[in-house]
């Protein structure tokens, strides 16, 4: 049962008492406990065990005190349904055995078969909606992200192979547009079903793209999955990745509530760009953590200052944790948003510790 609602409230650009906390890929690799159930199993493994899964998804919220729990998955493992066969390669990422060639490799993509194939992860998601005290927020890969692994057969620095698809062959390429939309569409609408209380769509690589391809080869997808999606009253979130700030002028039209930032734009100007139709959610480099605390405090104040100038903010990474992130100073972090941010949204209430510096 849901105790603690402020993410959600955020979200909506409703009053909250303090900003709600969340990191993007909490669920993982800098947590020493993690790294020794890694050494027993791989993640496609874990994801496997649903009651193993929801642990993992949980052990951020009880150490970190963080106001939102991120399902434990990967963004490949809904591929698997469609007939691609692949691995997560430590220090490499995604590895697709038989990576799309042709136009017949994308005909040969079958309907995503969520009950089917992916039971474990509604399994997942339904014991997580009984334990958790904060909402559970699932999430998917988007379609321009995922046909760069498809395409390129691994994690790519420039996506020449995409690239070239798109360009020479735009037909075929809105072909697996849609069939990846629809995998998105039926794949999330399966993880409200189950439990989840916010859903967000990573587009982690789009930020590779001009603002006009955006426009002509990504958002008629993008724009298709969030209408389908438009209909459920929970949360929807849309993070467009690392250096997409261009592109924020062409989603103002999006049906979603939140849209992520990553740190190479202010939070202030992250919203004009945006017309300041959104919550929004964001933005610390996620190596300031290698900082010492005073620092990592200073930016984390300076963001908080801008987000809360207006309701509708969330304090998140700019993307996501890497695995020589501290716990200890993620604890400190979350800490230090929850007093900050509450002495700033109650001045009238208690004095907060006296290690929050105004």
């Amino acid at each position: 049962m849901i105790t603690n609602d402020r993410f959600l409230k955020a979200c909506r650009k409703q009053p909250v008492d303090r900003l709600p906390v969340w990191y993007m890929r909490q669920a993982g690799r800098y947590d020493p406990e993690y790294r020794k159930i890694k050494e027993k199993y791989s993640l496609l493994e874990i994801c496997l065990q649903p009651e193993l899964a929801a642990e993992v998804t949980l052990m951020p919220v009880r150490k970190l005190g963080v106001d939102a729990a991120i399902l434990y998955s990967d963004i490949m493992n809904p591929v698997a349904s469609l007939g691609i066969d692949f691995d997560i390669v430590p220090n490499v990422g995604p590895v697709i055995a038989n990576p799309i060639r042709s136009t017949q490799d994308i005909d040969n993509l079958r309907p995503i078969d969520v009950e089917g194939d992916l039971s474990h992860v509604l399994k997942t998601i339904e014991i997580l909606d009984r334990e958790l005290e904060v909402p559970l927020i699932s999430f998917a890969g988007a379609p321009f992200t995922i046909a760069s692994y498809l395409i390129e057969g691994r994690p790519s620095k420039n996506y020449i192979r995409t690239k070239e698809l798109m360009y020479s062959e735009p037909e075929v390429w809105h072909r697996l547009m849609d069939k990846l939309g629809d995998m998105v569409i039926t794949y999330l609408k399966a993880h409200v079903a189950s439990g989840a209380k916010a859903v967000q769509l990573f587009d982690s690589w789009v930020g590779a793209l001009s603002p006009n391809d955006f426009k002509q080869y990504v958002r008629p997808v993008i724009e298709r999955i969030f209408k389908e999606l438009s209909h459920l009253a929970e949360p929807k979130i849309y993070f467009p990745g690392v250096s997409s700030g261009e592109l924020l002028p062409t989603i103002i039209d999006l049906q979603a509530e939140v849209i992520g930032l990553d740190w190479r734009l202010s939070i202030s100007e992250g919203r004009r760009r945006l017309d300041n139709r959104f919550a929004v959610q964001g933005n610390l480099d996620p190596l300031v953590l290698t900082a010492p605390m005073s620092v990592i405090k200073e930016q984390a104040k300076a963001i908080m200052d801008e987000g809360m100038l207006k309701p509708g903010y969330i304090f998140n990474l700019g993307h996501g944790l890497f695995p020589e992130a501290s716990l200890e100073k993620l604890k400190e972090l979350t800490e230090y948003v929850h007093d900050y941010s509450s002495s700033v949204l109650n001045p009238s209430a208690k004095e907060v510790n006296s290690n929050v510096q105004a």
